[in-house]
């Protein structure tokens, strides 16, 4: 849907402004002439833009560039490289992690630790992430960047809107806000504040819907779609929906919870408190079991994150059956859960990320059986190239869309 018209002065400039900065950011250095030509503006008005971003700090002249246009090459725009800079969080059930992202897109800073967060309380697990923001903001201003926002990754349903999280099965967390708890462990404006570095926005969002926007922004398809069901998993699965190029959140803000759709209806029993749900038979946990191994002496045995996947594809690469057989099985209760996505929403493709993207080679043989024999036409199933970092950096880059659509809040 396009934005509505801009209704004053002010906001005509603001908008003019985001153009340009996009318009640099889509195509990689450009002249201004050739921003002007594409964003449909005079030259004398780009320059004047141009100008104003110039002694904001958000873009950069790196010299003569070639238009394509007879006559003197101009000079090239690129974004910063010291300006605002977004950082993103990710809480996962056995792990820690933290980035910074300028407005290149370049990760310039990162960190993460393994921790077992399952069944923990918030007050720990967010006293440790907030180390490790400081951790990260401090290396980023080293590097001459200003810490534009925080964005955090939550594996669970975050209310539209809001910084509560409703619920977190698998940390053990319900009717969380997290806000309080954000700001008493320096997660807020604490962490990020700094000379000259503007007003921080922490944000919270459910992690699927963080890998579907990475997926969307950095996933690189050819050609770029701008419609599909981005499905991921770590302890859970989960999956988010992009139409048009846009999110769709559902009123709540729960769309997307295909973990708990049933796929098996006199099936196991759900921590959701429903019946034979997908989770119960793609989920890590459930994969593991159906191999014949326990899975918590196995996560004992390979803590961290993207552990246990690990040990599951090197085993599937090795040709154990018992692998093989509970994979084959994990894709077929996939295809069946997507099978009903699909019907509904007519997606342009499927996309496996997170864990199931290293899985991908053994899933998709009975996921795609399972699409082919139940709809005419199955969309192509495509693997993601973010893999298990989708979350963390989706949550980094929304911060820096936040900055390239709203430059004004963010100059030096």
């Amino acid at each position: 849907m396009a934005a509505p018209a801009p209704n004053t002065q002010q906001e005509m400039r603001r908008r003019n402004l985001a153009r340009v900065l996009h318009a640099v950011a889509d195509g990689g250095p450009r002249s201004r002439a050739a921003v002007a030509a594409r964003i449909g503006l005079t030259r004398t008005a780009v320059s004047t833009l141009v100008d104003e971003l110039l002694g904001a700090g958000l873009l950069v002249e790196l010299g003569p560039g070639r238009s394509g246009a007879v006559g003197r090459p101009g000079t090239a725009l690129a974004l910063s490289e010291r300006g605002p800079c977004g950082i993103g969080a990710e809480i996962g059930v056995d792990h820690l992690a933290v980035c910074a992202v300028d407005l290149r897109g370049e990760v310039r800073a990162r960190t993460a630790m393994d921790a077992a967060n399952r069944d923990s309380e918030p007050g720990p697990v967010l006293g440790r992430l907030a180390s490790l923001v400081e951790e990260v903001a401090d290396e980023a201003r080293g590097l001459g960047l200003r810490p534009a926002g925080l964005a955090v990754a939550v594996p669970g349903l975050v209310a539209r809107g809001t910084t509560t999280v409703v619920q977190a099965p698998n940390l053990g967390w319900t009717d969380l806000d997290l806000a309080p708890h954000l700001a008493g462990n320096a997660l807020g404006t604490g962490a990020l504040t700094g000379s000259g570095s503007g007003t921080a926005v922490c944000s919270i969002d459910n992690e699927a819907n963080l890998g579907a926007l990475a997926e969307l922004w950095l996933g690189g398809h050819t050609p770029p779609s701008g419609d599909f069901v981005h499905v991921s998993a770590e302890i859970g699965i989960g999956a988010a929906i992009v139409v048009d190029g846009e999110l769709l959140r559902g009123t709540r803000g729960f769309a997307g919870e295909l973990g708990h759709v049933p796929v098996r209806p006199e099936g196991r029993p759900c921590a959701c408190g429903g019946i034979g749900c997908l989770e119960q038979y793609a989920g890590e946990e459930a994969v593991l079991r159906a191999a014949g191994l326990d899975p918590r002496a196995t996560a004992a045995e390979h803590p961290g994150p993207g552990a246990r996947i690990d040990l599951l594809a090197t085993r599937a690469g090795e040709g154990d059956r018992a692998v093989l057989g509970a994979l084959a099985e994990a894709g077929s209760a996939l295809g069946t859960a997507l099978t009903g996505a699909v019907n509904l929403l007519d997606p342009q493709t499927v996309v496996l990320g997170g864990a199931l993207a290293r899985l991908a080679p053994w899933l998709l043989p009975s996921l795609e059986h399972e699409l082919g024999r139940r709809l005419a036409g199955p969309p192509p199933v495509s693997v993601s190239r973010l893999g298990p970092d989708g979350p963390l950096l989706g949550a980094a880059h929304s911060v820096v869309r936040a900055v390239l659509d709203d430059p004004l809040a963010h100059r030096a």
